[in-house]
């Protein structure tokens, strides 16, 4: 599992977190370079880009064409097979074809996922809102994965203010308490993967406004700072 959490300082490349609308979604428009190098998370980061997935789609073409040298020709000529081969590789192999969406979770179990989601992101936004001591305006905690499957999921985690708008620059302990918070048993970045599959939808947006911030929160928050 690769969690991201979008922030200036988790990011090579910090001006992608420029913000125009709410929520800001990140797969398919910008890359994402984390700070922290790791070759597993690289090498997932690379399988996002078309171009790298549609070499390995045509590798298997470029291997018969090497061992049968008599078809390396015919292949090399034959574009509507390589048109082909990456159309069942995009569709069918690497994402869940409409088809298949509804086998992949129990509906009602879906539900409650996606409901425990929202109170835990809620959770993150409370004490975020509570420790900055923001008290009007909304936060989003925006939860965005890739729509690739039988991948590691790659989920990208980010608190967007509607005040800007922008996405926050998260301390360290702010950071800490995402990772903490968010994922807890019995939802994991897998199960939500897979919801997200079954439905189509690869972003959740989970608001708060921080006028319903508690003064237990605020107080707790303080006594932190202390």
């Amino acid at each position: 599992m690769f969690v991201l959490i979008l922030t200036h300082g988790t990011l090579r490349n910090p001006a992608i977190l420029a913000v125009k609308q709410l929520p800001r979604k990140v797969f398919g428009r910008v890359t994402p370079w984390p700070r922290r190098r790791s070759w597993g998370r690289l090498l997932r980061m690379l399988v996002e880009f078309q171009s790298v997935r549609y070499a390995l789609a045509l590798l298997p073409l470029v291997v018969i064409g090497v061992v049968w040298t008599d078809l390396a020709l015919p292949l090399a000529q034959a574009p509507l097979l390589m048109i082909v081969v990456i159309w069942w590789v995009e569709s069918r192999v690497i994402r869940v074809p409409a088809a298949k969406r509804a086998a992949l979770v129990d509906a009602a179990a879906a539900d409650r996922a996606l409901d425990l989601l929202r109170v835990q992101g809620r959770a993150v936004l409370t004490a975020v809102a509570a420790a900055r001591g923001i008290r009007s305006g909304q936060l989003h905690l925006v939860v965005e994965q890739s729509d690739l499957r039988g991948l590691p999921p790659l989920t990208l985690v980010s608190v967007q203010s509607e005040d800007g708008p922008q996405v926050l620059d998260l301390s360290e302990a702010e950071q800490a308490l995402v990772q903490r918070h968010l994922f807890q048993p019995p939802l994991d970045e897998g199960t939500l993967h897979r919801i997200n599959l079954a439905q189509n939808v690869f972003l959740r947006d989970i608001t708060f406004d921080t006028r319903g911030v508690s003064a237990h929160a605020r107080l707790a928050a303080a006594l932190d700072r202390a």
